[in-house]
């Protein structure tokens, strides 16, 4: 068994549901407290279990989707396998093929085999708890809960949440960051990035088409939001009476040095989200094929578990390098995107 201790990653932040905890209705508030307690159980057992259970690499791309049927035991029923009929289960459906796409990016632009490298089959549960506001990561297999019904959709619904909580399993594998503080916050970073590129790319959508939300299409109509998160404008996301303003800060003049939700890392991530979405605009065309394999060369060969954003933006100015050679219009695109949140590389 693996011994590396790994956190469990839920798309939505504390902060957000601390919001709700305080300023919702009764109900609202239930299920608010409910997901933190979860939450926390959650990752207090993962830590006195220690490590990751290593499956058998699959070789191929190997899907398996599992039914909590509002319980807590995981993984569940098995309902969906690889190369099954969809099933009538909306959600099924949607953590299958939103594992596929994933699968796919990996695979055909980046050439990884899978969230390991070696071919890890995809496990997935649907219907994780009762009214459970979040989606996670556990460091061996995605969970999603159904949502409150009121403020939130089903967490399989975004293509690009179901991306960003897998993608931690590759810095999990790769970089392994802290989950802390501006290594924590390039954690979630990374994981927007990826996120982000999946829902273009199952779009067709060039930089400039794409309108660069997280989680868009997870809050019911009448919630003041167009999602949790905004790369183009981090801030913006939302604004509403029960979930409050939209804490992100884009450049470090902004950064909040905080000691809620490890220092920050769902709050200040907006800082190297908008640095990449700088990056990807003046490089245009297709993210994924220039800034978004810069990135990834950056996370798999450069970055490492304590990296803060300036180290980042080393790695990643050295990947553009190596890609595409020195003096190239990627290269260039690197060092505005940075020095445009406010990260030097003196």
């Amino acid at each position: 068994m693996d011994r590396m201790i790994i956190p469990i990653h839920c798309i939505i932040p504390p902060h957000m549901l601390k919001e709700i905890a305080e300023r919702g209705d009764q109900s609202q508030r239930k299920w608010a407290m409910q997901t933190l307690t979860v939450s926390e159980q959650l990752r207090g057992r993962r830590l006195a279990i220690g490590g990751v259970r290593v499956r058998k690499p699959a070789g191929e791309k190997r899907r398996i989707i599992y039914d909590a049927a509002n319980g807590y035991e995981l993984p569940g029923t098995l309902v969906r396998s690889e190369g099954d009929s969809p099933s009538s289960d909306t959600a099924v459906n949607e953590a299958y093929d939103g594992a596929g796409a994933t699968y796919n990016l990996f695979k055909e632009v980046f050439g990884r085999n899978s969230i390991d490298n070696r071919g890890m089959q995809l496990d997935s549960t649907v219907h994780y708890a009762e009214n459970y506001d979040n989606a996670f990561w556990d460091g061996r297999q995605m969970v999603y809960g159904d949502g409150d019904g009121k403020i939130f959709e089903r967490f399989t619904k975004a293509v690009d949440v179901i991306t960003h909580e897998l993608s931690h399993g590759v810095t999990q594998y790769e970089a392994n960051l802290i989950y802390q503080e501006q290594s924590g916050a390039l954690n979630e970073s990374f994981s927007d990035v990826f996120g982000s590129l999946v829902k273009q790319r199952l779009l067709g959508q060039r930089v400039e088409q794409a309108n660069w939300l997280v989680g868009e299409g997870l809050f019911k109509p009448g919630v003041k939001g167009v999602a949790i998160r905004s790369m183009k404008a981090p801030g913006t996301a939302y604004d509403d009476p029960i979930l409050g303003k939209d804490p992100q800060p884009g450049h470090m003049k902004d950064y909040n040095d905080t000691w809620f939700d490890n220092g920050g890392v769902h709050i200040n991530s907006g800082i190297p989200n908008h640095a990449f979405y700088l990056v990807a605009i003046e490089i245009g065309g297709y993210a994924w094929e220039k800034a978004g394999l810069i990135w990834y060369v950056a996370l798999r060969d450069r970055i490492r578990r304590r990296a803060n954003f300036k180290r980042a933006a080393k790695a990643t100015l050295r990947a553009a390098v190596e890609l595409f050679g020195v003096g190239s219009i990627e290269q260039e695109a690197v060092r505005k995107g940075w020095e445009g949140v406010g990260v030097t590389f003196k």
